[in-house]
């Protein structure tokens, strides 16, 4: 469970610094990886793509918060 954590704030982390967010902080980050590991998971296992490991876990988590930072983005024009 800890290593779950420390991978869904690496993932929001990298995901908000590609998506050119400001620093969200911690749970911020933390809520957007683990909801972008679930999304990146379902959508890359409907492709029919499979990482495996504890980089492929990050990349899977960053692919998902990123798309959800998009979808999040069509629904709040600044």
């Amino acid at each position: 469970m800890i290593w779950t954590i420390i991978i869904g704030i690496v993932a929001g982390f990298i995901a908000s610094r590609l998506f050119k967010h400001e620093g969200s902080g911690c749970v911020i980050d933390l809520l957007l990886g683990l909801v972008g590991g679930w999304l990146g998971g379902n959508v890359l296992g409907w492709l029919g793509i499979s990482w495996g490991g504890t980089l492929g876990q990050i990349g899977t988590a960053v692919v998902g918060a990123v798309l959800l930072l998009w979808i999040v983005s069509l629904f709040t024009k600044k």
